[in-house]
């Protein structure tokens, strides 16, 4: 197939040629005029599965004819060596030698970091092994002039090298890859083969590959075949390239080491087929603004002689998005005009999250793309269900927690969904509406009790999930068994036996997949705690991908950076494309920095970038392109892509041949579909709403209202309304929080049980008491330990001048009654005033002293005179005979004593608002609302703009501010 040459063998194929494509026609071209059993003679390595697709498919769509051998490079050899160490075992025999690192040296990393760090020491380990790099080269780095991290971190991997030590065959893959590789090297040295030998689709970018790169390229009849080669780039750029340090990030640099390796020189390079690029004025331009950087005053001496930049970016469109959001809208409809004109589309960008956006903007058109990187396992069903079962073991039963497993779709699948659906609905308004931070089952039995509820749930409630919490640590393989079976057991529910349908479609196959490798290989995980074996989880569940399409769409499709050299299409979207995300930054290695990586032979961060700069430069050479980026992201500027940048640059700085014009034109076509995308995403004008102010008939208003609840009716009349009139109740959060409203509960128990003891027992009024009681009453009422404290301390700061106060009113009265109800009617309006006194005492002369805890701010006198009257209202209550156990009195003094981080007593000016004006202004306040024509208008006369009500956004406020007119409604 090949004529003899006393030179290394090596072709290539410029950026923008259908690669797959033209490496079949090359092989069909060649063997022409040759026997017909010359193409099956061919042995064709190609470098991943989705080359080896393509290729078999271009095969099949004939002619018939006897075909090449096709293996994939991770597969040569194969049966000549024993399989490698499972990846999952040696991760977790890594992940024991972390943890006794992290044990030793805890100022090292997070113990959370633990199975990251492992990871990162896997990765480690394969690269030395594909690099050749013994442990001993890594041993005699020389750190002595860097920080101690680095010793300790070249120390332990000391410890790795005699882990590997342990086992007497390959550790991983990339170690069984070069031992396979060196064996073949040493066959073909001894019997080179005569057959032809071709490897095609490499860049070499792994030390394993490029070895064998270079010995099937000196074979007989060898050849290897390089994807996206510049033939475009002079030989001054190429000889430039020698230092890693400052070239390894290029696009081309790792054909240079090829070519320097095996002593060839461009020229050298030949070209596998005659197939054009899509747009050879295009490569040049990209080229030219791909040198690297100690050469890029060549911009001025080249830059002048692109003389053909309109045709360069006739095809490529430039969208810079004012957000991730619009760029993805932008996309999604390009995407769509390509399916509707049958146009082979595909977006490539190493930005999940806007591939995820873009897919969910195509689903309003009933677009499903062939996404290629497939679902995360974590994400799937399966992949949550689990992570949120094994959650229940590392600390006590939450209602959030309960409730999202509940309303799971995979629980309760085995049989009765629908009850269990409705069962779980109810007990989410019971923990709304008793505020169960820590659901356990006394309160399922009390919730059942009040409930219809399947026989059986609640048992299995209280048997599934109370006490699953595990504090101390247990062996992985035991760890995995409580978590099959307990996530079985609440996919199946209390109907059923089995597992539901945990385990079924593709996600639940792969997700059993995943468990029985953990269960098989968890001997060699050691004892680890809850918390440790939940992140173990997540972060194997995170290695899965799922690919569950239904019948995705045949020509729209999202692609990796790598696959833009596997398939053709007619339009290719490079989105992302701000720094940070394409290239994606060099991952921080916790072992070695960049000079020790250089010093031991090993790749540098900059590999990455180089790749993502390859990738890059063949994507961009396609028929059609369009460049996508976001201009903001998460509230901050974004830096767009150093090629973008460069490419942008370097158009914008040659006015004489047209640049800023071809890159205004470029924009040009990216604004109009962003435009497009502004007018989809622009809302149907809607006008805003008015200022709320109801008027609902007289006999559907309230005829009741509490004594606090006549300040609301003065400032923010509407909440009267929503919660009376429209009988509305705002939802209890799911999370109960220790906030404002409970310590409030809380407090007024601990001083009324304080009080009402020391009414039969005086010596119990200490200080001392007091701090005892509170104690207990937190711990009781109080599930959480840090606010427990910190209430405590709060009581402890104010309860030596609280008995002080509380002494010298004991001097003059005595306490009598707590919590008194009391109610009154307005007559003739068929209206009741009911309130609920904290604290009543009485005097020797039998007046009556009113007294109301605070834990807030008490309200001063000038507030209690205009808004504020609830204890005004409480006295001209008593003095009518409101509270039967003491009939009409006269009241001596009513007092607000705040309970809050500083003792306050505020008394109410009972002596400025006697209970007669206090009577005649109330019976005026509501006889107004009793007028048909008075409205209940929203925030009346609410003390300031930031107060929050509970029925602000039913009002709509918002879209209206204080300074709009109320709008009365007349309802029937």
């Amino acid at each position: 197939m090949f004529e003899p040459t006393d030179k290394p063998r090596v072709f290539a194929l410029p950026c923008g040629v259908d690669f797959p494509r033209a490496l079949v026609d090359g092989l069909m071209h060649r063997s022409q005029g040759q026997s017909s059993d010359a193409l099956a003679r061919v042995e064709l390595i190609v470098n991943t599965d989705r080359m080896y697709r393509r290729v078999n498919t271009l095969f099949d769509s004939g002619p018939a004819l006897l075909l090449p051998r096709l293996s994939l490079l991770t597969t040569i050899g194969a049966h000549k060596l024993p399989r490698a160490l499972p990846s999952l075992r040696r991760r977790l025999e890594l992940s024991q030698l972390v943890a006794k690192l992290l044990d030793a040296q805890p100022d090292l990393a997070a113990r959370s970091s633990l199975f990251d760090l492992a990871d990162s020491l896997a990765e480690l380990i394969d690269e030395m092994q594909s690099e050749g790099v013994a442990p001993q080269v890594i041993r005699e780095l020389d750190v002595s002039d860097m920080s101690n991290h680095w010793s300790r971190a070249q120390k332990f991997i000391d410890i790795a090298d005699d882990f590997l030590s342990q086992h007497d065959h390959p550790v991983d893959t990339q170690a069984r890859q070069r031992q396979i590789v060196l064996n073949l090297i040493e066959e073909w040295q001894e019997s080179p083969p005569q057959h032809p030998v071709i490897l095609a689709g490499s860049t070499g970018s792994r030390g394993t590959t490029l070895m064998l790169m270079q010995a099937i390229a000196r074979l007989p009849q060898g050849a290897v075949i390089l994807p996206g080669f510049d033939f475009d780039q002079p030989d001054n750029v190429w000889r430039g390239l020698d230092d890693p340090m400052i070239s390894e990030d290029h696009p081309q640099f790792r054909f240079h080491r090829l070519m320097r390796d095996l002593d060839l020189s461009p020229q050298d390079i030949q070209r596998w087929t005659n197939d054009p690029a899509p747009s050879t004025a295009r490569n040049r331009l990209v080229s030219l603004a791909m040198r690297p950087a100690p050469v890029t005053d060549a911009w001025m001496s080249e830059g002048p002689k692109l003389s053909d930049l309109d045709q360069a970016t006739t095809d490529v469109t430039l969208v810079e998005a004012a957000s991730p959001r619009a760029e993805a809208l932008a996309i999604a409809l390009r995407l769509r005009q390509a399916a509707e004109t049958g146009q082979t589309a595909a977006l490539i960008t190493p930005d999940r999250m806007l591939t995820r956006q873009v897919s969910a903007a195509l689903d309003r058109w009933d677009i499903l793309p062939d996404d290629s990187a497939g679902q995360p396992l974590q994400l799937s069903p399966p992949g949550r269900f689990l992570r949120h079962v094994a959650e229940l073991f590392c600390k006590p039963l939450t209602g959030d927690a309960l409730l999202t497993l509940l309303k799971h779709p995979l629980t309760h699948t085995g049989d009765e969904r629908g009850t269990h659906k409705k069962n779980s609905q109810d007990l989410e308004l019971f923990i709304r509406d008793k505020g169960i931070p820590f659901p356990d089952s006394e309160k399922f039995e009390q919730f059942a009790a009040r409930h219809a509820i399947t026989p059986g749930w609640v048992d299995w409630l209280s048997k599934q999930f109370v006490d699953q919490h595990v504090a101390g640590s247990l062996q992985l393989a035991a760890w995995v068994k409580r978590l099959v079976d307990l996530a079985e057991a609440i996919a199946a529910g209390c109907q059923s036996c089995g597992s539901g349908i945990l385990w079924d479609e593709k996600a639940g196959l792969e997700a059993r997949k995943v468990i029985d490798t953990l269960t098989a290989e968890a001997t060699h995980g050691g004892s680890m705690k809850a918390r440790e074996f939940a992140d173990l989880l997540n972060a194997i569940l995170a290695q899965g991908v799922v690919h569950d399409y239904n019948a995705p769409h045949g020509r729209i499709m999202i692609w990796g950076t790598l696959e833009a050299r596997v398939m053709g299409a007619d339009l290719l979207v490079l989105a992302g494309l701000n720094e940070g995300s394409w290239p994606e930054p060099a991952k921080p290695d916790p072992w070695l920095n960049r000079a020790l990586r250089n010093q031991a032979g090993l790749l540098l961060p900059e590999r990455r970038i180089g790749l993502s700069a390859h990738d890059f430069q063949q994507a961009i050479a396609a028929p059609e392109v369009w460049l996508t980026r976001s201009v903001r992201s998460d509230e901050a500027d974004s830096v767009p892509s150093r090629w973008l940048n460069r490419l942008c640059n370097l158009l914008d700085g040659l006015p004489g041949q047209g640049g800023p014009q071809a890159l205004t034109h470029m924009r040009a076509r990216g604004q109009t579909w962003l435009d497009w995308a502004d007018a989809i995403e622009t809302p149907t004008p809607i006008p805003m709403a008015t200022r709320p102010s109801p008027r609902p008939p007289v006999h559907a208003r309230p005829r009741r209202l509490t004594v606090t609840e006549i300040p609301r009716l003065i400032r923010d009349p509407y909440a009267v309304y929503a919660k009376h009139v429209l009988r509305l109740r705002p939802l209890n959060p799911l999370v109960q929080a220790p906030d404002a409203l409970l310590r409030g509960i809380v407090v007024h128990e601990v001083f009324e049980k304080f009080i009402r003891d020391s009414v039969d027992d005086k010596d119990l009024l200490t200080a001392d008491a007091l701090l005892n009681l509170s104690e207990a009453l937190l711990e009781q009422h109080v599930p959480w330990p840090t606010a427990r404290r910190l209430w405590w301390a709060r009581i402890k700061r104010i309860a030596g001048p609280f008995i002080t106060s509380e002494l010298a009113r004991r001097a003059t009265c005595h306490p009598v009654s707590f919590e008194a109800k009391g109610e009154i009617q307005l007559d003739p309006l068929d209206f009741s005033i009911v309130c609920r006194a904290d604290r009543i005492d009485i005097d020797d002369r039998g007046f009556l002293h009113l007294i109301d805890y605070k834990t807030g701010e008490p309200p001063s006198e000038k507030k209690q005179i205009k808004f504020e009257k609830q204890l005004l209202i409480e006295t001209a209550m008593v003095t009518v005979g409101a509270f039967t156990n003491f009939g009409p009195a006269e009241v001596a003094r009513a007092l607000f004593i705040g309970l809050g981080s500083t003792l306050k007593e505020i008394p109410a000016p009972i002596d400025k608002e006697p209970p007669e004006k206090v009577w005649a202004e109330l019976r005026k306040l509501i006889e107004t609302y009793f007028d048909p024509n008075q409205g209940f208008s929203s925030r009346r006369m609410l003390h300031l703009d930031t107060d929050h009500g509970d029925y602000d956004h039913l009002a709509r406020f918002g879209e209206w501010d204080r300074s709009a007119m109320p709008e009365p409604e007349t309802l029937t």
